[in-house]
């Protein structure tokens, strides 16, 4: 079976193969980016959080444990219908385009793990940013998680594979045209798949030009996970700490 959608995220993520293949994310990573995270924002309990693009909701269950009041969106089905599992008081999951802003507001939005920059329609990026804006209470903050993208062209694994529950997954990476495309190929049970990952090769000069557009500003900028400060060339993540301009 070859996938070969125009919006390749839309069939990928909704496939148990996504969840097998990155089934490894350090979860122990994920909660001390959250902790130092809203402790770096001095967000206080029961401040609402809008986790975008949350995938099966790791990162939003998470932030509802520490006291938050927490919506989740993703526009796949089927991650909404694993997350909806563990929905409870103020834990909310649906399903959503991110590119268009909810009625609701949010003392923050998180949009975490290079969830942004899937976009065929480069327009589709900065609408996103706007509907970001639109869902930030007055003195809230956006934070966009992304790839530091001059790290990750420097430090580009061209090809490898790993196996994974009997999985044989055959990885291949590269750049064209600004965007950082992952090639996945894989045999299961007799059938062949191929998927593609690609996401825009955003630096942080496209981000401030976003925010400049939209009228935000960046507050903060982090490197990793640990809240370092932000170096071009050796910093694993851009992190954007924004707010209303």
């Amino acid at each position: 079976m070859i996938k070969d959608e125009t919006k390749w995220y839309a069939s990928w993520f909704d496939t148990k193969y996504y969840h097998i293949l990155y089934k490894d994310r350090g979860y122990e990573e994920a909660e001390d980016f959250m902790r130092n995270l809203t402790s770096f924002l001095q967000l206080k309990k029961g401040a609402s959080i809008l986790d975008l693009a949350c995938g099966k909701g790791r990162h939003s269950v998470y932030l509802h444990e520490l006291g938050y009041n927490v919506t989740g969106v993703d526009l796949s089905k089927n991650s909404i219908e694993k997350a909806k599992q563990k929905e409870e008081n103020g834990l909310q999951f649906k399903v959503h385009d991110m590119c268009l802003p909810l009625a609701e507001k949010f003392d923050a939005v998180f949009n975490l793990f290079t969830s942004f920059g899937y976009f065929e329609n480069e327009e589709d990026n900065f609408k996103t940013i706007q509907a970001i804006k639109k869902e930030l209470k007055p003195n809230g903050y956006g934070v966009i998680d992304f790839m530091n993208v001059n790290f990750v062209i420097k430090n580009l694994v061209s090809q490898n594979s790993k196996t994974i529950q009997g999985i044989d997954f055959h990885l291949k990476r590269y750049v064209e045209d600004g965007y950082i495309f992952k090639n996945i190929e894989f045999t299961d049970e007799g059938e062949e798949f191929k998927f593609q990952e690609k996401v825009k090769a955003i630096t942080l000069s496209h981000f401030e030009e976003y925010f400049k557009n939209a009228g935000l500003k960046v507050k903060t900028l982090f490197g990793d996970y640990q809240l370092n400060d932000f170096n071009l060339e050796n910093s694993s993540r851009l992190i954007l700490i924004f707010e209303h301009a």
